[in-house]
């Protein structure tokens, strides 16, 4: 699988070289050039299967490695999870279901990637075998600073640091964060919201003679946000292992089509759940659910996605978000795959804090639904 840059069409990697640069020189991210299609019969068998053997299968798809190294790394990943079924669901009602993602050794559903990530970037340092380690630099809003930090936590030849908004992240996040042992492990507040730790990290990534600086101290940079493929890609794995147990329970027939609702802030989530779809499983609507942060809820109403707003602490921090990282991935989807169309968009956004999509691509949102709740509500 070769993965693209949003931003060039000649800027093309492996999946495991994606996963160890993280984001792409020229400010990209790293999308797959084409999705690969998953059969019914392939779900079907997925259904039978334990959540670490979905795993593999699933991210084999993306990923050129023997499979039972695969196998061998995510059954590690999901070992230390505090329920075997890794992803039990729970039935609410006759046609509802909620998937629990909270089983992991930190609590964040970010742990589902977290776990696998550090094994998926060791591979691919053995694959490129240059001699630099690496440097994480991760930007939280509370979920992916600790479940990252605990992913990386004596991980041979990487070192990782991690920016959190210093009144952005919840007192149990921060207490996570700033107690977090390991040898490799570094934690900084920033003044300021999680865009502006976000901002910040970009920056730096987009800065070559920081790189050199970096490179001449052997190492090179990497992310452990989900704007590393490496995050995204163990994401939609439950997605389609969700669909393939209620199936196999009964609960739904073989090709039905489903609605998934995901609360999200910076996009990665749904966006995996999209992925899931564009590779063939049967998903009707994509809700899109938002606290008073409603940048995206406006964004699917109007096709206008404006961050010169006001910005709102909640109760819900983690969502706190008005800079969505991954919603890149699919205006380039929307633009037809066009990397020019979708750098002009996003340097309207660097610029003036806004862009507006055409009539045409706003069409090819016909699969997400956006809305949010206040606090009160």
């Amino acid at each position: 699988m070769r993965l693209v840059s949003t931003r060039n069409a000649g800027n093309t990697v492996g999946a495991l070289e994606g996963v160890l640069k993280g984001i792409a020189d020229d400010g990209g991210r790293f999308v797959p050039e084409t999705f690969p299609q998953i059969s019914r019969e392939c779900i079907e068998e997925i259904g039978g299967m334990t959540y670490a053997q979905a795993a593999a299968r699933v991210l084999g798809f993306y990923f050129e490695m023997d499979p039972g190294e695969l196998l061998a790394m995510t059954t590690a990943a999901y070992e230390n999870f505090d329920d075997a079924r890794v992803t039990p669901m729970k039935k609410l009602g006759k046609r509802e279901f909620v998937l629990e993602l909270f089983h992991g050794p930190t609590l964040a559903f970010k742990d589902m990637a977290l776990q696998l990530l550090p094994r998926l970037m060791g591979a691919a340092l053995a694959e490129n075998g240059g001699k630099e380690d690496v440097l994480i630099l991760t930007a939280t809003s509370g979920d992916t600073g600790k479940a990252a930090l605990e992913g990386f936590k004596d991980v041979p030849r990487t070192k990782i640091a991690v920016f959190y908004p210093e009144e952005g992240v919840s007192s149990m996040q921060k207490l996570q964060m700033v107690t977090q042992g390991g040898e490799n492990t570094y934690v900084c507040a920033v003044r300021g919201n999680f865009d502006d730790a976000q901002t910040g990290v970009k920056q730096v990534f987009a800065d070559p003679q920081m790189a050199e600086k970096v490179r001449e101290k052997g190492y090179v940079f990497s992310s452990a946000n989900s704007i590393n493929f490496g995050r995204l890609a163990p994401q939609i794995v439950y997605y389609i292992y969700a669909y393939a147990r209620l199936v196999r329970a009964g609960e739904v027939r073989m090709g039905d089509e489903v609605n998934i609702t995901v609360p999200t802030g910076n996009f990665g989530n749904i966006l995996a759940a999209y992925y899931a779809k564009r590779m063939g499983l049967p998903v009707a609507k994509l809700i899109c659910a938002s606290n008073k942060n409603n940048v995206l809820t406006d964004f699917f109403d109007s096709g206008r996605y404006v961050t010169n707003r006001m910005f709102f602490k909640t109760m819900s921090p983690s969502m706190d978000i008005l800079i969505s990282s991954n919603l890149e991935r699919l205006i380039y989807r929307i633009a037809g795959n066009d990397p020019e169309k979708n750098k002009v968009l996003m340097e309207e956004l660097t610029k003036d804090g806004a862009y507006h999509i055409t009539d045409e691509m706003k069409m090819q949102l016909a699969d997400f639904y956006g809305n949010y709740a206040t606090g009160e509500e």
